[in-house]
């Protein structure tokens, strides 16, 4: 058996759960990897660099040491690409953000949903009252 050391990393779920992953490496395998690099400054993800569209979206992301996040970012906008590496906390607020995004999607979609029926209901009850709908429309 080798010399191991262990590092205990918690992780909040979405659903508010809390879990504990141990990872277990070889002393002599941590002295030979590289530093892991430093996290930018705390920024607003969402927001693109380049053109200040608000739709940015991550298309990669992995553990880049104990507290930061390698990410990918795709500006859907000017269809740039730029990959960093961001504190805990700045991909935590970038979460919230995708979060709200995808919340304001599911209530636009539930709104478009309701109109589209509306409208398909009242063609129907126009056509009943106009007497124009016949066995074959079935």
């Amino acid at each position: 058996m080798g010399d191991h050391e262990a590092h205990v990393k918690k992780v909040v779920l979405p659903s508010g759960k809390t879990i504990e992953v141990v990872y277990f490496a070889e002393a002599a395998q941590r002295e030979t990897e590289p530093a892991p690099r430093k996290p930018e400054p705390d920024q607003d993800l969402h927001t693109c660099l380049d053109c200040g569209s608000k739709l940015v979206q991550p298309v990669e992301w992995e553990e880049a040491g104990p507290e930061n996040w390698t990410v990918l970012l795709h500006c859907p906008n000017c269809d740039v690409y730029r990959e960093g590496v961001f504190s805990q906390a700045c991909v935590e607020a970038f979460d919230e953000v995708l979060d709200d995004g995808a919340d304001a999607l599911a209530r636009d979609y539930k709104r478009l949903t309701h109109a589209n029926m509306a409208g398909e209901i009242d063609a129907f009850a126009a056509a009943l009252a106009a007497d124009a709908i016949f066995p074959e429309d079935f």
